[in-house]
């Protein structure tokens, strides 16, 4: 089974990671477990900015990746940015094996609104299977229900669904023995 590795960048609650450990597998043919390593992110602060750049970030994930590993993906509760935009709720090398995503921007109170964890954990669900279909070579989709639709606010990732449309799911190709086939059906196409 391909495995995707949670990685902790900061202080990330253990129980989010139990979460989307539970969550991410329902979503894609895939199985997950918190990576052993936390990533310390303070020597990447721009405090120009006051935000962390998320390809710096993703660049030391690199250090914690070895060839084996199928997918890491970092969680944080960090501001990101991108030098060309003024934040990110994620990043990710496209086919390659690392993705980084925040969900410093997901929570209602960043936006002066009473807290909603459930929606919090649906909008970072959603990402978490955007970032990861990045690295399996996917790019955005024009179809706004899709996982891979870009968002560039919440209400966008609102509108997405936290799986991807029948044109980006013909073009994934997991790793896998036959036999696992049927599972994989499953799940990306119930």
């Amino acid at each position: 089974m391909n495995l995707v590795y949670l990685l902790p960048v900061g202080n990330v609650d253990a129980l989010l990671l139990k979460f989307l450990s539970d969550a991410i597998p329902r979503c894609l043919p895939v199985e997950c477990k918190v990576h052993s390593a936390i990533l310390d992110p303070a020597p990447l602060y721009h405090p120009e900015r006051q935000q962390y750049h998320s390809s710096e970030i993703i660049e030391r994930m690199q250090s914690l990746v070895s060839p084996q590993e199928w997918r890491v993906l970092g969680i944080t509760a960090l501001d990101l940015y991108i030098p060309i935009l003024k934040y990110v709720f994620g990043e990710a090398q496209v086919g390659g094996q690392c993705a980084l995503v925040s969900y410093h921007r997901l929570r209602q109170e960043f936006y002066g609104l009473d807290r909603d964890d459930a929606l919090a954990q649906e909008r970072l669900l959603k990402e978490c299977v955007h970032e990861l279909g990045h690295t399996l070579k996917l790019h955005h989709c024009q179809d706004y229900r899709c996982a891979m639709a870009s968002a560039h606010a919440v209400e966008w990732i609102d509108l997405r669904e936290s799986k991807f449309c029948e044109s980006c799911r013909a073009k994934i190709q997991f790793p896998s023995t036959p036999w696992k086939l049927r599972q994989i059906h499953k799940v990306l196409f119930s």
